[in-house]
């Protein structure tokens, strides 16, 4: 190990004194943000969906009613068209 060249290497990572720099002065406009029509319209349809309850309530009851009565009824056809139309 070479202790000779250890204060050429310390004096590489002392501080020389302090560095100026100059204060950033802030713009006089500002920053702004545009929203594109395209933008404010996802905006909205994104709002909506959210809003939008998951499940159809009244289409639930009116089902829920016929079943109850025994006025239910789908045809085996209709039922396996619906299944391969989802396929």
């Amino acid at each position: 190990m070479r202790v000779d060249a250890y204060s050429a290497i310390s004096s590489t990572y002392t501080s020389k004194g302090k560095v100026k720099t100059n204060a950033v002065k802030p713009s006089a406009s500002g920053d702004k943000i545009e929203i594109s029509q395209f933008g404010r319209d996802y905006q909205i349809a994104k709002q909506a969906v959210k809003d939008a309850p998951d499940v159809r309530e009244d289409k639930i009851a009116d089902i829920k009613a016929m079943m109850s009565s025994g006025t239910y009824s789908i045809s085996a056809r209709d039922l396996a068209d619906k299944l391969v139309s989802g396929i």
